[in-house]
């Protein structure tokens, strides 16, 4: 068959799928991506012919489903994309969530042999979050019906960002990643804006009031939101009293003035309109302060479940020091600090060590230490002389990895045991290939903190050789 730059491909089987949960069908020694492929279907699919190395499909006909495929249940799928893998049945998603760990191990990091553990999936696969940011924006993204529609539309909405679309957001109705008065907060929101006649946000003329809402719960349902506006307006604050007044639950009622060309707001300051400026959240016994400023894992239940996963690969015994590096809130450390002499916490972003402090002193830890500090610029010889040899490194850093230098002092350091905790299995498998000079991987726990999304936790046990 010649090929065009576009061309078609008949009653082809999905073979696999991809780290980024897309389809793959192979064809004269090129690989396919196809979005919204199953293992098992058997398709039509329409590809573009774009990259060098690989090309892209798109399904035009189903033959046959795949039996790992199911109905997603989110009115917003096709267009959010928030929850790629939703279309796939949960026990799949685990399985290829275990084989893209195994992959990266194994392709990226050059490894055979490792013991690597069944994936611990999600009790709950649906309203699992307590955390969730949502765009303000007064351009709206149409439906194919209204865009082609001769009528004229509301484009003030309130959701997500669109995939490639900075200035869409998608307008969202229902959400099922956080619990469901996250739905009712928003909703309440837009329409009570509407009432007020409050300016939504335009990101391309800069102007504009409502900007972003950032929502957070916790366990005992207790709710915080914290609204950012580019520019004030009369009714805002009478905004913010119907919010109070809708709500019992929301404790902390907060906004920023923001008039950056971004969102960002770790520079800002925020204004308590009511209640206090935090929330607690809860991990057994133990509870963490938490601002709008603030790390903390998103999936509080799982969350419990790593760091017990952490605690017992690390098996801290009593006089023993132990590093937490990329220590955000402290929450690790202070969740495992009992048996410890001494915790060593370590984080750049210097709110986060503010917090950590505070968290310490709220759980009565009084052996817990923690330096604002560039990792790889502090993490060497003469700090560990000053601060304490480690017995136990526990390592959190972000989707990048750990900066070259850290690797390398982690890899000569001499500590007798490392725990590596990694929301990117690529990435802990390129450092893994320098920490392995010194070390062995006892074994590596893959966790799923978040369902329906390509995103894998693994806890990874380093001993010194």
């Amino acid at each position: 068959m010649a090929k065009t730059k576009n061309y078609e491909l008949l009653n082809v089987k999905i073979e696999d799928l991809s780290s980024e949960g897309k389809g793959i069908v192979k064809y004269e020694g090129k690989v396919i991506f196809v979005e919204g492929g199953v293992t098992g279907d058997i398709v039509d699919i329409n590809v573009k012919k774009n990259h060098k190395n690989f090309e892209i499909g798109k399904i035009q006909k189903f033959h046959s489903k795949s039996d790992l495929r199911k109905q997603p249940y989110c009115m917003h799928y096709e267009q959010c994309g928030g929850c790629k893998t939703q279309h796939i049945t949960y026990p799949a998603q685990l399985e290829w969530k275990q084989a893209v760990v195994t992959n990266a191990i194994e392709r990226i990091g050059g490894f055979s042999g490792v013991d690597i553990r069944s994936i611990l999936g999600c009790v709950h696969t649906e309203h699992y979050r307590n955390k969730l940011d949502y765009a303000v924006s007064n351009k709206r993204w149409l439906t194919y019906e209204e865009a082609n529609s001769e009528e004229t539309f509301n484009r003030n909405g309130i959701g997500f960002h669109l995939v490639g679309m900075f200035d869409k957001v998608l307008d969202v109705k229902q959400c099922f990643h956080m619990p469901d008065l996250n739905n009712d907060i928003r909703n309440f929101i837009r329409q009570k804006a509407f009432d007020l006649e409050i300016s939504f946000y335009d990101i391309m003329a800069k102007k504009g009031c409502l900007r972003n809402i950032l929502v957070r719960n916790n366990v005992k349902n207790e709710w915080m939101i914290c609204m950012q506006v580019f520019e004030m307006e009369d009714n805002f604050l009478t905004l913010l009293e119907c919010i109070k007044n809708q709500f019992p639950q929301i404790i902390s009622l907060q906004y920023t003035i923001n008039r950056k060309s971004n969102n960002t707001f770790y520079d800002q300051e925020f204004h308590t309109f009511h209640g206090q400026d935090f929330i607690f959240e809860y991990l057994k016994e133990k509870k963490f302060r938490i601002t709008p400023k603030s790390f903390f894992q998103t999936n509080t239940e799982q969350c419990i479940r790593l760091y017990d996963l952490v605690g017992k690969m690390a098996a801290i015994q009593e006089g023993q020091v132990v590093y937490d590096l990329y220590c955000g809130v402290g929450s690790i450390g202070i969740y495992l600090a009992e048996q410890a002499k001494k915790i060593v916490g370590i984080e750049l972003v210097e709110e986060a060590i503010v917090d950590a402090r505070m968290n310490a002193k709220i759980n009565g830890m009084e052996n817990c230490e923690y330096f604002a500090a560039d990792i790889k610029d502090i993490f060497k010889s003469d700090f560990i002389v000053k601060a304490g040899k480690p017995d136990i490194i526990i390592t959190d850093p972000p989707r990048a990895g750990m900066h070259p230098d850290v690797v390398r002092e982690l890899t000569d350091s001499g500590c007798p045991k490392i725990v590596y905790v990694s929301c990117n299995p690529q990435t802990m498998s390129n450092d893994l290939k320098t920490l392995t000079e010194n070390y062995h991987i006892r074994y590596i726990q893959p966790v799923d903190m978040f369902p329906h999304t390509i995103h894998i936790e693994c806890i990874a046990l380093l001993e010194k050789k």
